[in-house]
């Protein structure tokens, strides 16, 4: 089977984990419970992800990170603003 296969269902679950969070702070602007320092990490591993995707010219990698980095970005995001 091909790798870029299982990337890409590996891509989608992870991704798709990140949208009722963000959906729901969204909704309720309440991050009160969220984790600063999580998302800042998540965030700024997201990023690298992404970079090394783009460094070995992996689409999966490349793809399923950047979008999970916005999800995760807009996380924290409202996590500083409404803390």
């Amino acid at each position: 089977m091909n790798p870029e296969i299982i990337g890409g269902i590996a891509a989608i679950l992870t991704t798709a984990a990140y949208i009722p969070q963000s959906i729901k702070v969204f909704r309720e602007k309440n991050t009160k419970s969220l984790s600063l320092g999580m998302y800042i990490m998540i965030t700024t591993g997201l990023a690298a992800w992404t970079l090394y995707g783009v460094m070995i010219d992996s689409p999966s990698l490349i793809i399923a990170n950047a979008v999970t980095f916005v999800l995760a970005a807009s996380i924290l995001f409202m996590k500083l603003r409404h803390g």
